[in-house]
């Protein structure tokens, strides 16, 4: 069985890849800077490692670990990892190991909103109107914005829609306008998209209607929508990703309006391998054994829900002071 390493297993996306890659012929190596992160304990073996801002002592024991542990194959599951594996991917390969990560100029336009707005303008797509927030200086008649970070940011965190001049200002005095962008807020049906982009080719999309609960897809209803999976292929054969990519559009008056680009697996992907469209296993299957990407999507009504994860103390302890544990086989 093969081995592959998958980061940031605390949250939403690095649980998803964990997830879709169980019983497959892939077996999970778990990382991430908590002890406490669930996902390490869901894994065949979970490590610690430092955070990514820690750009040095992150890579050594990424590395290490994958080194110690023969996965060929890493997976991020963090926005803040992509940018320091984007721009290390040689230093992987020598070690035998190959990063499903994007180049960084296609990291910079996604984690830009301002940058993806103008990627998306300069190439003919239907983008949201996107203006630096120190340069917006009101809302035109019957236009809503919506202010928020124009560099990362996560699950509508400091995110604010100004619907009067009022509201604007009210959201210009919280933030700090050199750093957040005012885009139009676009009316109309919310969509999560995949594409599964390698070697410059897109080899599928999926399509989900969405609901939202606090930034995060709350229900999820796959549709066959020839035209949005045209659409996410197009953008997604300009932008040449490398691996998974997530794109949320809203679709108005029957135009879909890409408005935010995620270069990475998404917190849906596990919805999308129940669905049929398992883009870590055609990733890893693609790149380890030759595999064409090959998939049937059903239409299928995603509902979510908690559930609890029970790690005994011990457990918890031995990974806090050794920084490694073993996984017990448990299901996240």
């Amino acid at each position: 069985m093969a081995q592959v390493v998958v980061t940031g297993v605390g949250g939403g996306v690095g649980q998803s890849i964990v997830k879709s890659l169980h019983a497959t012929p892939y077996s999970v190596i778990a990382v991430d800077s908590d002890p406490l992160a669930a996902g390490l304990y869901g894994a065949q073996r979970g490590y610690t490692i430092p955070v990514a801002s820690e750009s040095a002592p992150y890579l050594s024991r990424l590395i290490e670990i994958a080194t110690r542990e023969r996965c060929a194959l890493l997976f991020p599951g963090l926005d803040a990892e992509l940018p320091v594996l984007a721009a290390n991917t040689e230093r992987f390969r020598e070690a035998g190991v190959r990063v499903v990560v994007s180049p960084a100029e296609v990291v910079a336009i996604a984690d830009d909103k301002l940058a993806t707005a103008r990627f998306l303008e300069a190439r003919g797509f239907p983008a949201p109107h996107t203006l630096p927030l120190s340069e917006c200086r009101g809302l035109e008649p019957h236009r809503a914005l919506v202010l928020k970070p124009r560099r990362g940011g996560t699950r509508s965190r400091g995110v604010f829609v100004a619907q009067t001049a009022a509201e604007l200002e009210r959201g210009r005095g919280l933030v700090n306008p050199e750093k957040y962008v005012a885009q139009e807020l676009i009316d109309g049906d919310e969509y999560t998209c995949g594409a599964l982009t390698l070697d410059g080719k897109c080899h599928g999309t999926i399509v989900m209607r969405r609901i939202l609960r606090d930034g995060d897809t709350y229900k999820a209803f796959v549709v066959a929508d020839e035209r949005l999976h045209a659409h996410v292929k197009a953008v997604a054969e300009a932008l040449g990703p490398f691996g998974p990519c997530n794109f949320q559009l809203r679709v108005r008056d029957g135009t879909p309006y890409v408005f935010e680009i995620n270069a990475r697996c998404s917190g849906t992907t596990h919805a999308r391998t129940l669905a049929g469209f398992n883009e870590p296993l055609m990733t890893a299957d693609y790149l380890l054994a030759g595999r064409l990407p090959a998939y049937a999507i059903r239409e299928i009504t995603v509902l979510r829900y908690w559930q609890e994860l029970v790690v005994e103390g011990q457990r918890v302890s031995a990974l806090t002071v050794s920084g490694v544990v073993d996984g017990d086989g448990t299901r996240l």
